[in-house]
């Protein structure tokens, strides 16, 4: 089965009807048949983000199976502050971050996310890039 890794962006558009993302992404995860791959800070980025109705709905699909929550080992922390460093003038915020750890953990590329220029921008060791797939 395949997997892709989602970014706060998306999930907050599935959230709020009035974002102009939020069709096309509704649309994308209804007809997706893989498995949906993120990270507590990507989940606590997007509850920062939407009113209190919204976070209590979006945590309830999380926890429905909406989302796979992957754990972020102590040894990643290295890492992330590497990345942040090398992409301070971005800059690089902790939930993408933990998406770029996450891919070059699992080999897991594909990613669901409305920040194109940063995700464009970010490459893993070896300097491959994330791939959008939704544009």
């Amino acid at each position: 089965m395949p997997s892709v890794l989602v970014d706060a962006g998306p999930l907050i558009a599935l959230q709020d009807r009035s974002d102009r993302h939020h069709r096309k992404v509704r649309r994308f995860i209804e007809q997706y048949r893989g498995t949906l791959l993120t990270t507590w800070p990507v989940l606590a980025e997007a509850c920062h983000f939407l009113p209190e109705r919204s976070q209590i709905r979006f945590l309830r699909w999380a926890a429905a199976g909406g989302l796979n929550v992957i754990e972020l080992h102590e040894s990643a922390l290295g890492t992330i502050a590497d990345w942040k460093e090398k992409y301070r003038d971005l800059p690089m915020d902790l939930a993408d971050a933990s998406l770029l750890w996450i891919a070059e953990q699992s080999g897991v590329t594909d990613i669901l996310t409305i920040d194109l220029r940063d995700f464009a921008a970010y490459r893993l060791p070896g300097g491959k890039a994330l791939v959008p797939i939704m544009q």
